[in-house]
């Protein structure tokens, strides 16, 4: 099933800089404060049933007693630990490839230790640099003695931006260059091509077709659900990775055209609850919008 973007109709362009003004020092009026964090003791395996049942593609690590901030860990840091990338070094070197024994150690093994914050009188402005500065997804919010009250992430911006940046066009901000795989890439490759390349996400192509997308969430996710949750808690999730990646595909495509403007595209992805549009130019790709984009478009 096809879906595009033609027919979303919005109000009128609202002043960007004036909507800004009205939020200044006030980034606790878009984080979301229900968040949930977890000990650094916490399993592997229980993070990734944590992060898959709250669909979270990240959860602040934080101190038992204290709620103080310890550390992050994401949906890219869970593929690159369980093969994608060079965290899989500790199952190897480590745990001597027994995966049973790596997933049940502590999360502290592969979270990030220095994570970007922001304090609770931030401001907006100064969320959108943090975040674009060091190239993160979401920012606790952390009170005068370090500990978690919310989280601020780049869907919480994209609620903000469906409605300031109306006039902007997806053609300028997308992302021209994208590295594609074929449905029949296993997943375990798709994983590999997101570690080696920063990415999050990849558009899954036969020929010049696009079949749909794939995210760093996605295999996490699917990790983390039924019979493969119970492969990799008995060890054996190699036979698991080693399916295509096609499975993992949604059967509704979503995207938008070339032509349209930025609100349009906030208000389809956060319709259909996604991270990423195809943008389609007469039936091609012709590139990707993602929630970062929207960051970057809001820098200006």
């Amino acid at each position: 099933m096809m879906y595009s973007s033609n027919d979303i109709i919005h109000s009128g362009p609202v002043d960007f800089d004036e909507r800004m003004a009205e939020h200044e020092g006030g980034i606790m009026a878009i984080s979301s404060r229900d968040v949930v964090t977890i000990p650094p003791t916490t399993t592997i395996i229980t993070a990734i049933r944590t992060m898959s049942e709250n669909d979270f593609r990240r959860v602040p690590v934080t101190n038992a007693g204290t709620n103080r901030l310890e550390g992050m860990v994401t949906s890219v840091d869970i593929i690159d630990f369980l093969g994608g990338g060079s965290k899989n070094l500790l199952v190897e070197n480590h745990y001597k490839g027994n995966l049973l024994a790596a997933v049940n150690a502590s999360v502290k093994g592969i979270m990030q230790h220095d994570v970007a914050s922001i304090s609770e009188a931030g401001g907006i402005d100064e969320a959108i640099s943090v975040m674009l500065d060091t190239n993160s997804g979401g920012l606790p919010v952390l009170d005068g003695d370090g500990r978690v009250l919310a989280i601020c992430t780049e869907k919480d911006f994209l609620r903000f931006a469906e409605s300031v940046i109306n006039t902007k066009k997806v053609a300028h901000y997308m992302s021209r260059k994208v590295k594609n795989v074929t449905p029949d890439t296993s997943i375990g490759n798709v994983a590999k091509t997101m570690i080696d390349n920063g990415f999050r996400r990849v558009p899954v192509m036969r020929e010049e077709n696009i079949m749909g997308m794939v995210t760093a969430s996605d295999i996490m996710h699917f990790l983390g659900s039924g019979d493969v949750f119970h492969r990799l808690m008995t060890g054996n999730v190699h036979e698991a990775l080693d399916e295509p990646v096609d499975s993992l595909i949604s059967k509704e495509l979503v995207n938008i055209s070339i032509d349209a403007d930025m609100g349009n595209a906030a208000h389809l992805m956060l319709e259909k609850n996604i991270g990423s549009l195809p943008v389609m130019d007469n039936d091609k790709l012709a590139g990707i919008i993602t929630e970062r984009d929207f960051l970057k478009a809001m820098s200006e």
